[in-house]
């Protein structure tokens, strides 16, 4: 089954070009975005219950902050699982935004009103004006680089980043 909405396929198809699986199949449980459950390291979606698309780019971005050897672990609540102790919050927020500049697509859709517990415009106008909360955890991670270090390693900075998924 392919996506209907045209934002909502291009974000599904980034999601899998950077190496994340994306699972389409309708999901029987309620979760905790409509539509949208991590397991094993994988995005499973069912697009009738999928209500904000852009919410597939922040969950995407749990999943690719989680060190590579822990992806597996990934189900659910990833900040509630011990063997990966951080859902990297504030840094998928910020993996989020640089998804939505490197797809050229409009910001709202990841920001809606719906999200971050009535937070989204606020977020929205930080990044608009490039105060990036989450670049430090970003950096850390060696994926992206705010303005002085991306320099120092002759690369672009935030919200380019160097690779989509952390080692």
């Amino acid at each position: 089954m392919a996506f209907s909405n045209s934002v909502t396929a291009k974000m599904v198809d980034f999601i899998r070009d950077i190496g994340i699986e994306v699972v389409e199949i309708p999901l029987q449980e309620q979760t905790f975005i409509p539509g949208v459950y991590i397991e094993k390291g994988k995005l499973l979606v069912d697009q009738d219950k999928l209500l904000y698309p852009g919410d597939l780019l922040h969950e995407a971005a749990h999943i690719a902050m989680i060190p590579s050897r822990l992806r597996c672990y990934a189900t659910g609540n990833v900040g509630q699982i011990a063997e990966i102790g951080n859902s990297y919050e504030i840094e998928s927020i910020a993996w989020s935004w640089a998804a939505v500049v490197a797809l050229g697509i409009d910001p709202e859709i990841l920001f809606h009103n719906k999200g971050y517990k009535g937070g989204a415009q606020g977020l929205l106008f930080n990044f608009q004006m490039g105060i990036y909360i989450g670049i430090k955890g970003i950096e850390d991670a060696e994926m992206a680089y705010a303005d002085n270090k991306a320099a120092e390693l002759g690369v672009a900075p935030f919200p380019i980043m160097q690779k989509w998924l952390r080692d």
